[in-house]
């Protein structure tokens, strides 16, 4: 059994997605896995079912032989999720922001998980799956990932209120980042969608999300949490080091590169892995 990382943001996701199937094994439904009505039957099964898969994909990511097969059961696992607990919710009430946050919830974990399955070919590093690999799976990962961050960013208006009660007290002007975190999202979202600066964008939309988590969510959880802290906590955490993955699908494109640019660098990387570490 060979450990290999394809890159940083790779490890963090695997070991994210690790402790994500614990927690849900030992809690139930936690954050990206939520949605499931209450009176669904055999739900406490389908938890169980969720946590192991969670666990076993993020290991499985880890080891040489079984990524590529790990890669590929999570994204359709998440793609079923989307579908069955998510895109419902929109369906049903498609002017709530807060569905369509949790669809762009989703719409992240997929893009991260479809950048991975380009990455790691089957065995032989040939690849029945098409247009889902290589570089075009590269693209629809972070098309998926760059839609996702678009909601997240309406939010932030639409919610000001709870979003300016979770700026920091010693921070200064708490409605002004309230509307900058929000419209760097949205601004991100288009730059990804549009391959303009989409390197820069999508490594510093990470790093707010991963600041984040470190300003808001730490402190909250160290001064004793109540569960919903908790959940918000790992919330960020898997948000950010999906962003980390699909921010490193860019390792090799010049920072400052438009689309043409970047679809040069894309043709001559064939969406492959970055270097192993």
């Amino acid at each position: 059994m060979k450990i290999r990382i394809a890159s940083a943001g790779h490890a963090a996701f695997s070991v994210t997605m690790i402790a994500l199937g614990v927690v849900v094994l030992l809690k139930g439904f936690t954050p990206i896995w939520t949605g499931v009505p209450k009176a669904m039957p055999a739900r406490t099964v389908l938890a169980t079912v969720t946590g192991i898969v969670s666990a076993a994909c993020g290991a499985g990511l880890l080891i040489e032989s079984a990524r590529a097969a790990a890669s590929r059961v999570l994204l359709a696992y998440l793609v079923l999720w989307f579908l069955a607990f998510r895109l419902a919710l929109v369906v049903r009430d498609p002017g709530s922001s807060g569905n369509w946050w949790a669809c762009g919830e989703s719409a992240v974990m997929v893009g991260a998980a479809w950048v991975l399955v380009a990455w790691f070919p089957g065995a032989g590093g040939r690849d029945r799956l098409g247009i889902l690999t290589g570089e075009r799976g590269v693209r629809i990962g972070r098309t998926l990932y760059g839609l996702g961050l678009i909601p997240f960013g309406v939010a932030h208006f639409t919610f000001l209120e709870r979003t300016v009660s979770l700026v920091p007290g010693w921070l200064p002007w708490h409605l002004g980042w309230a509307y900058a975190t929000g419209a760097a999202f949205i601004a991100a979202g288009l730059a990804v969608l549009t391959g303009v600066l989409a390197r820069p964008a999508a490594a510093l939309v990470a790093l707010q999300m991963g600041l984040f988590t470190l300003i808001v969510w730490v402190p909250s959880i160290m001064t004793g949490p109540n569960e919903e802290q908790w959940l918000e906590f790992v919330e960020s955490c898997v948000l950010t080091v999906a962003g980390w993955v699909v921010a490193d699908s860019w390792r090799g494109t010049p920072w400052l590169a438009v689309r043409n640019s970047e679809r040069a660098a894309d043709v001559e990387n064939r969406g492959r892995a970055p270097t192993m570490l």
